[in-house]
């Protein structure tokens, strides 16, 4: 007998499977690098957010065993209820130490994934003032800020991306007593920088917090890998700063930075934060290693030949309808216009042995589907080489 409620399911992924809108897991069988094995295939890899080449490096792989033997496998329960460990303690003084040029008596709060963190800072900064708090969520946010505001129970206001001009219309016309602004620093799909100095500004003339996303920033941007912060020199007890650690920093886990006295707020009212089993110990002593590696003289060249690759790509092939988005980043990337396209383009590098993903609807607007490129300080000015052929041949084709 059928089951009705399956057969809907099926139904929906029928649907998106005609639209070209189905997603699909590749398995890599080999560490995160410029050159993989995808199942059973070798690669060259444009796939990752990987930025600084640090997964692979021999030093974490050595910090992360080192780990495990002093903490174990894992950490046994929440962070207040026995799980806090000595790792975790000693990344938290050190995340604080590393961001205070821009942060006013900062502390830290090391959580699971960065999801998770924006989860906590939403949802806790709105619980100050229960039914008077509004957050104005730029257009283009990453998913974890959309549903961390609506899970908030506060008014979310919307404003266009990067206008700064209607954000500064919409909290004059705001009487809410907690107002919180929020962005993304490096916007993920399209590797463009908010305009976090006239964000900063507004939120300064106004009584709000600026929340900052700098998933894709921190390690990448500033001349030490402080992110979008030390990018723009920013300083303000306002801020509210994010930075994951499993992109730029190579392991895993997320961050939350800002005055001791919003980390203490989270520590009592951050749900995700508060009912979670803390993250591996041995992950933590490993990360120790990466903020070494990223404020360091090897975190600078790795950023400096980031940088180099980056204007290697400038030599891009276009054809009629491509459009390459500007961007000071890693992420580069290419829009080609419909579903169909994107994964036929997609495809077409795959045959080459070159990985680069289709982003479609609804993680781009429709209409607007992309090859996300994404460099590495692993990858190699050949690499890069190949790709650019590869795209040359590509845009040849009838």
């Amino acid at each position: 007998m059928s089951f009705k409620p399956l057969d809907t399911l099926q139904q929906e992924i029928d649907k998106l499977d005609a639209a070209g809108l189905r997603r699909r897991r590749r398995t890599a069988e080999t560490a995160c690098a410029p050159h993989v094995t995808v199942d059973g295939r070798p690669l060259l890899s444009f796939n990752s957010n990987d930025y600084l080449g640090l997964a692979a490096h021999p030093r974490l792989a050595a910090a992360l065993h080192e780990g495990v033997a002093l903490y174990g496998a894992g950490s046994g329960g929440s962070h207040l209820i026995g799980g806090h460990s000595r790792a975790h303690e000693q990344l938290e003084e050190r995340l604080a130490e590393f961001l205070a040029p821009q942060l006013e008596q900062p502390r830290a709060l090391y959580l699971s994934t960065g999801f998770m963190a924006n989860l906590s800072i939403l949802t806790a900064l709105a619980a100050a003032t229960p039914g008077e708090a509004e957050i104005f969520s730029d257009a283009l946010n990453h998913a974890s800020i959309i549903d961390g505001a609506r899970l908030a129970r506060a008014k979310v206001t919307v404003y266009p991306h990067g206008d700064v001009a209607a954000l500064g219309a919409a909290l004059t016309a705001s009487t809410a007593k907690t107002r919180i602004v929020v962005s993304d620093s490096v916007f993920s799909m399209d590797g463009d920088i908010a305009p976090l100095p006239a964000l900063l500004a507004l939120c300064e003339q106004h009584g709000a917090w600026l929340v900052v996303d700098d998933a894709h920033g921190f390690g990448v941007l500033g001349a030490q890998g402080r992110g979008a912060l030390e990018h723009f020199q920013l300083r303000s007890p306002q801020l509210v700063y994010m930075g994951t650690l499993g992109k730029a920093a190579g392991v895993s886990g997320a961050f939350v930075a800002a005055h001791g006295t919003v980390i203490d707020w989270l520590v009592q009212r951050a749900r995700p934060y508060i009912y979670t089993t803390a993250a591996v110990p041995a992950l933590a002593h490993a990360l120790l290693t990466s903020i070494e590696l990223i404020a360091g003289e090897e975190g600078r060249q790795r950023r400096a030949h980031l940088d180099t690759l980056r204007r290697q790509l400038d030599a891009m092939p276009l054809r009629a309808g491509w459009q390459r988005l500007p961007s000071e980043t890693p992420i580069q990337p290419l829009v080609i216009g419909g579903n169909a396209e994107v994964l036929a383009a997609a495809r077409a590098l795959d045959a080459q042995g070159i990985w680069v993903s289709g982003i479609r609807a609804p993680t781009v607007p429709a209409g607007t589907a992309r090859l996300r490129i994404t460099l590495s300080a692993a990858h190699t000015q050949d690499d890069v080489a190949r790709l650019l052929a590869a795209l040359g041949q590509l845009a040849q084709e009838p």
